[in-house]
């Protein structure tokens, strides 16, 4: 008797059960997999994209922002500082590095961030793949994931935009040339662009000076003026370059107790912990994921209470079919094993098809944060949590069959066959 062909039969006897079984149970399971991988991906920015950087120096505003903003890169920042302040601060002894940044232009929605372009690539462990590091001005080096996504390579050119969206309007004269790309370091730095923190400065430079013919026409008097003021101010606009942060890195964590309270209550600039920040995020928004989370699994619970009820009512509706393969000499070991299949078969198509839903629904956020914010912020989930989840699945998928075999257990041959009209 082959118990297998007979259970195939039985489930395409009864369909629609199944397929509502199967639609019910991939739901929930697929649910429950976007949430971990969401979760799993959160973590991952908080732990991976934060290299050796242990504190951030920005202007006065949201200490969130400024970490968005200046480690993450998915924020506006809460703007300028003072190049000689930030440099004073950097000088302390508790300080092992400072790398500053400035940034305010993009290419095709790809942020250019200007900065001493070894020290930032330390920060991130970051290698050079192919070509070489910037040595002069407008000399750029990119990310793997800009060169995939954009087909970029070793010697291409390009002009930037002003603003951190990509647009064809507010462009720079300037020519950038791309010197090298880095390996794929599966951090935020694959998505930027690297170049000296002198052509940031240069690029605002022409571009504040491009301005309509007749403001540059001045009176006679305004320009003797300026001439004579030009003077006395050359070393001061040296010394007054701006910066967007400083990435700071501790030599001991003895800095966190005195260097951040510091900086907030003693100079015209805001220090901001991007673990600190993060986690304190994470904790928010943890909580709407935790919630999710549970009526994930209220949802699998009640997806596999539906299961049961209908192996249960299939199992009695096809009474005197089984009493009639038990009289042709099936055991009862064999009558159960069709069960089991039935089950077994259904949690594994709803599975597959979770993991279908999931990775449908995952690839359209990541569109979605690759055109809006030019980020690949979702994670693979982990091996072992997906299997981990299939377990759940599967274990309940057990334990709905051992309470729907009940009937074949009590199963009374001759009461069944004599009843039967």
């Amino acid at each position: 008797m082959n118990i297998w062909k007979i259970t195939l039969k039985n489930i395409k006897a009864k369909l629609s059960y199944t397929i509502v079984s199967i639609f019910i149970l991939a739901l929930s399971s697929s649910l429950l997999l976007g949430i971990k991988q969401l979760k799993n991906s959160f973590e991952y920015q908080i732990t991976n994209n934060l290299g050796d950087i242990d504190l951030v120096i920005g202007a006065k505003g949201s200490p969130l922002q400024l970490v968005l903003s200046s480690v993450l890169h998915l924020d506006n920042p809460t703007g300028n500082i003072s190049f000689t302040n930030a440099q004073k601060i950097s000088k302390n002894p508790l300080i092992k590095s400072a790398v500053p940044i400035s940034y305010g232009d993009n290419y095709k929605g790809y942020r250019i961030v200007g900065t001493k372009t070894e020290d930032f690539m330390r920060l991130y462990k970051a290698t050079i793949e192919t070509g070489r590091i910037t040595d002069k001005n407008f000399e750029v080096v990119i990310g793997s994931a800009i060169a995939q996504k954009l087909k970029l390579s070793i010697g291409d050119t390009f002009l930037s935009a002003h603003g951190l969206i990509e647009n064809e309007v507010d462009v720079h004269d300037s020519v950038f040339t791309i010197v090298g790309i880095l390996k794929p370091t599966q951090k935020i730095i694959d998505r930027l662009i690297i170049c000296p923190l002198a052509t940031v400065w240069k690029a605002h430079e022409s571009h504040t000076h491009n301005r309509p013919e007749e403001e540059l026409h001045k009176t006679n008097h305004e320009h003797d003026h300026d001439t004579q003021h030009q003077q006395t101010t050359t070393h001061e606009d040296k010394a007054d370059k701006e910066i967007t942060a400083m990435l700071i890195s501790f030599k001991n964590l003895s800095a966190l107790l005195t260097l951040p309270k510091r900086i907030n209550e003693k100079t015209n600039m805001q220090a901001a912990l991007p673990k600190y920040e993060l986690t304190k995020l994470y904790k928010f928004t943890g909580i709407g994921l935790q919630t999710i989370s549970w009526i994930a699994y209220l949802i699998l619970g009640i997806a596999e209470m539906t299961i049961f009820m209908n192996m249960y009512k299939m199992i009695t509706e096809r009474a005197f079919d089984l009493a009639l393969l038990r009289t042709y000499g099936a055991s009862n070991f064999q009558l159960i094993k069709m069960v089991t299949y039935e089950g077994l078969i259904i949690g594994s198509a709803a599975f597959v098809s979770a993991l279908i839903i999931t990775k449908i629904g995952v690839l359209s956020l990541g569109d979605f944060l690759q055109e809006d914010y030019q980020q690949t912020m979702i994670r693979p989930l982990p091996i072992q949590e997906l299997f981990e989840i299939m377990g759940i699945v599967m274990v309940l998928i057990v334990l709905s069959i051992i309470f729907a075999i009940y009937p074949i257990i009590k199963l009374n041959i001759s009461t069944i066959l004599s009843n039967e009209k």
